[in-house]
């Protein structure tokens, strides 16, 4: 045993408290810059209210951070069950399941929220690129790239496919066509804009590239193992070799010295 190698790196689990920690500061800081916006829409929300609670912007919102605990849990929940077959990533995929739905469903809420005139101002839609940014202003670009963050932050981290930038675009490109295409089709009054898909995507791919430590890079199968079928078969391989000579190394000795011995054979 080799008493003189290097200490170990620090543990992971002080890795997540750390990581963790840094997370709720941030979220903590947040809630105290929005904390007035917020509070506009807590009376509504607390009284149970469709109006001034979930067909605004504040109240999703706020809505989204009081039931982050409850997504905490689901969370934890599936990490304590698919613990014995996944390992150490169990916590991982399972947060990234989680963090998919909680910080996507409510942003795809508000942008699927019927206007006013709902049902009787017929669809519009905008096709020239980049025209309504100017329009947008800052708040609303800033909500649209949040409308898939989420997704484009997580997916790569639970699934391997989708770990490269070009495909994280693809995804939230796609994805934000399927919204905008169900705003026309249902006449919500809204316009279906050509610059909301790009900024839904941008936004996607800047998230993907904020986790991209976490990625997901080795293939599993559905029960969270890495897939080391084509190890196991190498490794039957140098069974077969072990069956003929006892071992790997021994086989191949085997198979070596065998023309030797003939030649001696035949000499004799």
């Amino acid at each position: 045993m080799n008493h003189n190698a290097s200490p170990s790196p620090p543990p992971r689990r002080a890795r997540r408290i750390l990581l963790l920690g840094l997370a709720l500061l941030a979220a903590a800081s947040a809630l105290f810059v929005l904390r007035r916006p917020l509070m506009m829409s807590a009376p509504a929300c607390m009284a149970g209210r469709w109006h001034g609670c979930l067909d605004t912007f504040n109240g999703v919102v706020l809505m989204t951070l009081v039931t982050l605990p409850v997504a905490v849990l689901v969370a934890w929940v599936l990490a304590r069950r698919r613990r014995a077959v996944a390992g150490t990533s169990a916590w991982r995929m399972s947060l990234a399941e989680v963090g998919m739905v909680h910080g996507t469903v409510p942003f795809v809420w508000m942008t699927m929220t019927p206007g006013g005139g709902a049902g009787i101002v017929p669809a519009r839609v905008s096709l020239v690129p980049l025209r309504d940014l100017a329009t947008m202003g800052p708040l609303g670009i800033g909500g649209n790239l949040l409308v898939l963050a989420a997704l484009g932050f997580f997916a790569p981290m639970r699934f391997a496919a989708l770990a490269s930038v070009p495909r994280i675009l693809a995804l939230g490109a796609g994805c934000s066509a399927l919204i905008e295409t169900a705003q026309y089709v249902l006449q919500l009054d809204r316009v279906s804009s050509v610059d909301d898909v790009l900024v839904n995507a941008a936004g996607a791919v800047l998230a993907g590239l904020a986790s991209r430590r976490w990625w997901r890079t080795t293939a599993q199968d559905p029960s969270g193992m890495p897939d080391v079928s084509g190890v196991s078969g190498v490794s039957g391989v140098s069974g077969g070799s072990g069956v003929s000579g006892g071992s790997g190394g021994s086989g191949a000795s085997g198979v070596s010295a065998s023309p030797h011995a003939s030649a001696a054979g035949r000499a004799a």
